[in-house]
């Protein structure tokens, strides 16, 4: 059982999926700094120019409803959830878009390694354009050579 958990834990897509989590919960921390420290109070100041307070509890307050006292939907803070979203979204999508164009670049690059004839492509290569040219020598055709070649191997 503990020699199955260890494969299972050192295969890399384990190991990928935890980096990815770690990362994603310290990006996920950044943008909500950045969505609360920057955009909330932008669009707080945007709201407040409006609205015509000064403060900026007033402004993000003209989001919120209160029908009944005590009872408030705090519509700013689903505001600045969903811009939290879409920003964090956005960047990740770029993250995995230039990851992938990264991997595009490596599997051309691999490619283009495996396409190089090999040394025993050479050797055949050189093997059948001197059976050719002893063929013409002997003033046979190539497929007369080829024909008497295999028949001579059987």
């Amino acid at each position: 059982m503990i020699k199955e958990f260890k494969e299972f834990i050192m295969r890399g897509d384990v190991l990928d999926l935890a980096v990815g989590v770690v990362i994603g919960s310290a990006f996920t921390g950044i943008v909500n700094q950045i969505v609360e420290g920057l955009i909330t109070p932008l669009i707080g100041w945007i709201v407040a120019l409006v609205t015509g307070t000064s403060d900026l509890d007033g402004a993000l307050s003209v989001l919120d409803v209160t029908p009944v006292k005590g009872v408030t939907f705090s519509f700013g803070n689903v505001v600045s959830a969903i811009i939290t979203f879409l920003i964090t979204g956005f960047v990740l999508f770029l993250v995995v878009k230039a990851a992938n164009s990264a991997k595009d670049l490596r599997k051309t690059e691999d490619e283009e390694v495996l396409d190089e004839p090999t040394a025993e492509q050479y050797l055949s290569d050189i093997r059948d354009l001197l059976a050719r040219q002893v063929a013409e020598d002997n003033g046979r055709s190539t497929l007369q050579a080829k024909i008497e070649d295999e028949s001579n191997t059987k």
